[in-house]
């Protein structure tokens, strides 16, 4: 087994073998006796975790405790001859056992027929699960085990890690002596594979560290990186130590720390989610972070969760132990499998070469002597854009020289020269960004930014950390830039072509979140981060007021577009005003767009793609019209009519019925929709005059909307209880509600326009698809007597750990006569059907409604009125509203 600056010493008060051997001469049955001394030892082991005990004397203890029953139980089996022996392979091969890890066992038979051993073999396997052993278990000769080896690198894998617990020990030797590099899997093979099957493990955690439930043992910088550098040691060294290791200079002391650190912390973690789970269980789900979190002493504070601050320390480590990973993984391919090779050396200039496409230092004292060449290397890599990589080496001279990154360091004119150049390159800043933080460079020149590395929000909301998201937000802003982004992103990707500074961008994305886990408001804090880091870096004051600006407002955009009407002229009129030019709200787009991407994959969907594309054109000709020359609500009122007006009348429509119909319309219909959908609107309810049954109109994005939602349009008798019984049925259907906009004429018609998605944040385009929808509608909603009950369905797992406290926020909107309710609740299914039918009992009519889920909370935004049409002004009514939301939506369920 492989360890590190420790020796395990058994401690033989875990399991008195003698007691147990006595116990077990006395009993009728050998599997009472065993049961509870397995009992026994875990308890001990339980305790004397919680006690605080070194946990690599818990692991292989246990290990040591499972060495010896095994061996007393084989004793209890007849075997015919020593052709057999009985190995443990695999994580117990390394003497590694955690309360339910897999006891990985091999039958090693000398011989390929196992036909005398085949009774005893039974038996003794049965044996082990009557006890209550999870065992992993195969029977293979040695020939078997040859080939299987050959054919499968997992296979050789398990069994290189092997130790004889029962049986000869001169078969566990033929096994490895048939198993050697020199016969199979030489180093470099071996080696490739391994590396090969890493790449896809990460592959399947998107490469990164940092996931709201991560898995300690496969996700990177889990267990897997730790275990990946002993086997390809072990396979070219032959070492069964770390140390040794180090001494054939593929590691060093501090290397050495890092790894013996992290797996110490990662086994804490693993055996704790083993004792509390009562199972086998890697994944770090939310049902035990926070009681980990309080088993290991933390405690919450007002600026941090006591769980967000264990997590923080979680992802430290991960992200030290990935690192090293890379980089000894790199060096064991460079130095020691390549180290033959000739590779071609470009000089780049006195300090730094290329060799093998991979940058490296020209000297061994080059950052002693020459720190700025910790920044100068980044910048090197941005101008020539052929370089791969840094060599191994060189990263390990970063890591070691980081430390003369301190203030003296920062306040260098020519090292801000530096940093500027890099954000000003033409390259790809924000990979080299992403390299900065990966080799712990960033964050010691930005100490601010180092504030935020590993730092989680515990949500659903926010998946990576802060410093994560960060640079995930950057790597979007450059990805704007390539060809392929206008497909996806056409404005966001015109607009980074346009704007004048890009530097200004990286530098704002860069801060933006930065504030966070300091109490108070984040933009705030970062808006002032910001404006000192401009200062310290020559920014003109022009420019500094822009990144300010930008790190302070980055919330701004996204909050008009899924939280206000944006139909509404004053609304647009507004926010232009906040915003107030063009250059501003081009690099607001950008950053908006980058951040909603940033921060979950699972955001950034057709309706909200298409809510900021209309709020960015509406606002870009409101400035151009002027701030002082806003658009008047009978200005678009008049344009709007006149324009549907005109798209009916080339199609021949009835134009003595459409002013008929229109004339039951008040204004607020023509500020809500565009002059085609008005026209789409008008002609199917003309064309169903005269039926009973609800008109349901179905509209998919066209090719020039590609980007929006399905839109559904039902004309029906305006009755109580339509909202909710319209939003239990979308629900039924599978479909989640982004926006609805409710309309009723003077003779008591509804015209509710609602915006859905399916379960996968996409829009509904297939024609058998759109039916079914309309035919559902129409079955659930033609009757109101037989308006279903609301299904309750079981509150998904995740949401079950996050206590959002329902918040209701009322206030007036007096340019529209109307009251905004504002609404934050834990999410949970059926809930619009919930707050639709509380609008039935409180009499309240509801004109629209923003929905918005972020992770684990709703925050809605309805409008309403009283059934006459008049805002709600009346506090006891508010107040009576407000609790009532209240009572009903903190129920869990």
């Amino acid at each position: 087994m492989l360890l590190h600056h420790y020796r395990f010493e058994p401690d033989e008060t875990l399991f008195d073998i003698e007691k147990f051997r006595t116990e077990l001469g006395g009993s009728r049955s050998p599997i009472a006796p065993f049961k509870a001394a397995l009992g026994e030892i875990q308890a001990r082991l339980d305790e004397r975790f919680r006690a605080g005990a070194d946990i690599r004397d818990l692991v292989h203890g246990r290990a040591h405790c499972l060495d010896r029953l095994l061996a007393i139980a084989w004793e209890q089996h007849d075997w015919p001859d020593d052709g057999i022996a009985l190995l443990a392979v695999g994580g117990y091969g390394r003497g590694e056992l955690h309360p339910h890890s897999d006891i990985d066992l091999l039958l090693l038979l000398e011989r390929d027929d196992d036909t005398p051993y085949r009774e005893p073999l039974t038996a003794f396997i049965t044996f082990l699960w009557d006890i209550g052993l999870e065992i992993g278990h195969s029977v293979r000769s040695l020939s078997d085990c040859s080939h299987e080896a050959a054919a499968d690198v997992t296979v050789i894998t398990n069994l290189i890690e092997s130790r004889t617990l029962a049986g000869p020990e001169r078969l566990r030797e033929a096994m490895q002596h048939r198993l050697s590099p020199e016969r199979l899997w030489p180093a470099d093979h071996f080696f490739e594979a391994k590396w090969q099957e890493q790449i896809s493990r990460h592959y399947r955690f998107n490469n990164s560290e940092y996931h709201l439930e991560p898995n300690i043992k496969s996700s990177p910088g889990g267990l897997r990186d730790i275990q990946m550098i002993g086997w390809v040691a072990k396979r070219h060294f032959a070492t069964q130590r770390y140390e040794d290791l180090v001494a054939h200079g593929f590691m060093n002391d501090a290397e050495l720390h890092i790894l013996s650190q992290g797996q110490a912390f990662l086994w804490q973690v693993r055996y704790a989610l083993h004792m509390l789970s009562g199972r086998a269980e890697d994944r770090l789900l939310f049902d035990h972070q926070r009681t980990i979190a309080e088993m290991f002493g933390y405690h919450d504070t007002p600026e941090r969760l006591a769980v967000e601050q264990f997590m923080k320390r979680y992802y430290r480590h991960v992200t030290a132990l990935a690192r090293l990973n890379d980089m000894l993984l790199q060096h064991f391919d460079e130095a020691i499998l390549r180290g033959g090779e000739s590779l071609e050396t470009v000089p780049l200039n006195e300090r730094f070469e290329i060799k093998g496409g991979y940058i490296q230092a020209r000297s061994r004292t080059l950052f002693q002597e020459s720190p700025s060449a910790l920044l100068e290397l980044f910048l090197l890599m941005a101008e020539h854009p052929e370089i791969e990589g840094v060599r191994a080496d060189t990263i390990r001279l970063i890591r070691d020289h980081r430390h003369l990154i301190d203030d003296r360091y920062r306040a260098d004119p020519h090292h801000k020269r530096l940093f500027m150049a890099l954000l000003r390159s033409r390259g790809n800043v924000a990979r080299q960004l992403r390299r900065m933080n990966r080799y712990g460079v960033l964050g010691k020149y930005l100490p601010v930014f180092g504030q935020a590395v590993g730092l989680m929000q515990h949500d659903l909301f926010h998946i990576y950390t802060v410093d994560a998201h960060t640079l995930r937000l950057l790597k979007c802003i450059h990805g704007f830039r390539k060809p392929e982004a206008r497909e996806n992103f056409p404005v966001a990707a015109d607009l980074v072509q346009q704007l004048p500074r890009l530097d200004l961008l990286w530098i704002a994305g860069l801060f933006h979140d930065i504030g966070k886990g300091r109490g108070g408001d984040h933009s705030l804090i970062g808006a002032r981060d910001v404006e000192a880091f401009a200062w310290e870096h020559d920014l003109s004051e022009r420019d500094t007021r822009l990144v300010s600006w930008l790190v302070e407002n980055h919330l701004l955009m996204s909050m008009v577009a899924q939280k206000r009407d944006i139909t509404d002229p004053e609304v647009i009129s507004d926010f232009a005003r906040s915003v107030g030019d063009e250059t501003r709200l081009d690099y607001l787009y950008v950053l908006t767009v980058a951040d909603i991407n940033a921060t979950n994959p699972t955001l950034w969907n057709g309706w909200r793609a298409s809510l900021l594309r209309q709020l960015h054109g509406e606002t870009r000709r409101a400035l151009r019209r002027g701030l002082e020359n806003p658009m008047e609500r009978d200005d678009s009122v008049r344009e709007t009519r006149d324009e549907a007006h005109s798209l009916l009348t080339t199609v021949g429509a009835d134009m003595a019925r459409v002013d008929r119909l229109w004339a039951s319309l008040g204004e607020d219909y023509f500020l809500q929709y565009a002059p085609s959908e008005i026209a789409w609107q008008t002609q199917g309810i003309l064309a169903h005059d005269g039926s009973e049954l609800p008109l349901i109109l179905l509209s998919a994005p066209t090719a020039d909307m590609a980007e929006g939602g399905t839109k559904v349009f039902i004309h029906t008798r305006s009755v109580d209880d339509l909202f909710a019984a319209t939003s239990a049925a979308m629900e039924q259907l599978g479909l989640s509600i982004h926006d609805a906009r409710i309309a009723t004429s003077s003779n008591n018609w509804t015209l509710n326009t609602f915006i859905v998605l399916d379960d996968h944040g996409h829009a509904i385009r297939e024609p058998g698809r759109l039916e079914e929808i309309r035919r559902h509608l129409v079955e659930e909603l033609d009757d109101p007597d037989d308006y279903p009950q609301i299904v309750t369905r079981h509150t998904p797992r995740q949401l079950k750990h996050f206590r959002v406290p329902t918040e209701v926020i009322i206030r007036q909107d007096p340019a529209n006569e109307r009251t905004l309710l504002e609404l934050t609740a834990p999410d949970r299914p059926g809930l619009l059907a919930r707050v639709g039918r509380i609008f039935m009992e409180q009499d309240i009519a509801l004109s629209a409604a923003k929905i918005a889920t972020l992770g684990e909370r709703v925050e809605d935004v309805f409008f309403i009125t009283d059934k006459a049409g008049a805002p709600l002004t009346d506090p006891e009514r508010q107040r009576r509203l407000r609790e009532r939301l209240i009572e009903v939506l903190d129920v869990r369920g």
